[in-house]
């Protein structure tokens, strides 16, 4: 069993070591890493996922339970414990939702009986993080980008239910973030977003910064940020209003504007 991955750290772009010796992530932990575009955050994700032994461009290593990772993750993909849902959501084949669905289920070697029970799980699960309702009949290739990312979540949440699970950019893939927050805290994971969302990252127990290519900060969220957050969400749920009005063809007025502007 999984109960932690530590990262020990590398150098950056320019070859000087990270600011940090190593760190561990804990399960249950929800960690953000931030930074600019080109600071190596992506860089990042892809040393977890693969488990970097050393080997890759910035050197680092990534430890389960203070230990190299058994072999069988890399070699299986069925006990591969991590799950990276990326911005790019292509889908080579056009199945319907629930075929995908229960075809992913019977590879994770599930019962016919739990294959019902995780499809209907797994879509609840999605359609809380998406306004647009996702159906079993409608295909792959037909979701919007928000539906896409909600039921990939939730796929890797309850069908793969990987103990790790790295999400690149959620915010731009139209789902609603606090409910998804909200929802990965009930159960006992590490995730690990890569965003610039000021909302998700004052949810998070930590966010890691990135500079050059390197780690070159762990801030730990306290209070004054979580109270601060609240009226970032206050300010984000609001833009989510606007957003919907824009969506569904309607007119924004000066008098909604003055209703956010007073709340």
């Amino acid at each position: 069993m999984i109960e932690t991955i530590t990262i020990v750290s590398g150098h950056g772009k320019d070859g000087t070591p990270e600011a940090v010796d190593q760190l561990e992530l804990r399960m249950g932990d929800v960690v953000s890493i931030v930074g600019p575009t080109g600071s190596g955050k992506t860089t990042l994700i892809n040393d977890i996922e693969l488990f970097a032994d050393g080997t890759t461009p910035t050197g680092r290593r990534v430890l389960i339970n203070g230990a190299a990772p058994p072999d069988e993750y890399r070699e299986n993909p069925a006990n591969h414990p991590i799950a990276l849902i990326t911005q790019h959501t292509t889908f080579l084949s056009d199945l319907p939702v629930g075929e995908f669905l229960a075809t992913h289920a019977r590879i994770r070697s599930k019962t016919e009986r739990d294959v019902e029970a995780l499809l209907e799980e797994t879509l609840e699960f999605a359609n809380q993080l998406t306004g647009e309702p996702i159906q079993t009949e409608m295909r792959m290739t037909e979701l919007s980008g928000g539906q896409t990312r909600a039921l990939l979540i939730a796929d890797a949440t309850i069908i793969c239910d990987t103990p790790i699970v790295l999400l690149d950019e959620v915010e731009n893939a139209g789902i609603h973030r606090t409910r998804a927050l909200e929802l990965l805290r009930r159960r006992r994971k590490i995730f690990i977003f890569v965003t610039h969302d000021p909302r998700i990252a004052l949810l998070s127990d930590y966010r890691i910064v990135m500079r050059g290519g390197k780690i070159a900060d762990v801030l730990y969220t306290d209070a004054a940020e979580r109270a601060y957050a609240h009226e970032v969400s206050k300010l984000d749920d609001a833009l989510c209003i606007l957003r919907d009005k824009i969506r569904h063809g309607e007119r924004l007025t000066g008098h909604l504007l003055e209703v956010f502007a007073c709340n």
